[in-house]
C-alpha cells in the first residue's frame, strides 16, 4: 500500500505536521506531536482503524485517498524478472538447476537416522 497523507494533507494547503495536529484536534483527534510527525514522514506499519477515520474526517478525504494499492510482485515473476531467486539472491545460468546448500556435519559425525 501506498501512503499518501502528504498529498491529502496538501489538498487542504496543509504542508507541516504542526498544521496537520491543528486540523486533527478540530474533529477530536488528539495525537501527539510526535505520531503526526512519524505519520507524516513514512507510512504506519499498524493504523487503528478509528484513527484512520478521524483523519480522513480532518482533511476531508475517503480512505482511498489515503491509501492506494500497489502492485505485489510474486516470487516467480520477481524471479522472472530480476533473474533472482525471489529474496534478492541472483540464481546461477537460468538452464542450470539452483544450488542447493550441503549439510553441515558436527564435530561428532553425521547424525544417525530417527528410530523406526
Amino acid at each position: 500500500m501506498k501512503w499518501n497523507l502528504r498529498w491529502a494533507a496538501a489538498r487542504r494547503d496543509i504542508w507541516r505536521p504542526s498544521e496537520l495536529l491543528v486540523a486533527f484536534s478540530q474533529v477530536g483527534f488528539e495525537p501527539s506531536l510526535s505520531k503526526v510527525a512519524q505519520l507524516w514522514s513514512k507510512k504506519p506499519i499498524s493504523l487503528r482503524l478509528d484513527e484512520l477515520d478521524l483523519i480522513c474526517a480532518a482533511l476531508e478525504c475517503s480512505i482511498s485517498d489515503l491509501l492506494e494499492p500497489e502492485p505485489v510482485a510474486r516470487v516467480g515473476e520477481e524471479r522472472a524478472v530480476n533473474g533472482g531467486d525471489g529474496d534478492g539472491h541472483p540464481t546461477p545460468d537460468a538452464g542450470s538447476q539452483p544450488v542447493r546448500p550441503t549439510p553441515q556435519r558436527g564435530k561428532r559425525g553425521p547424525r544417525a537416522l530417527p528410530p523406526n
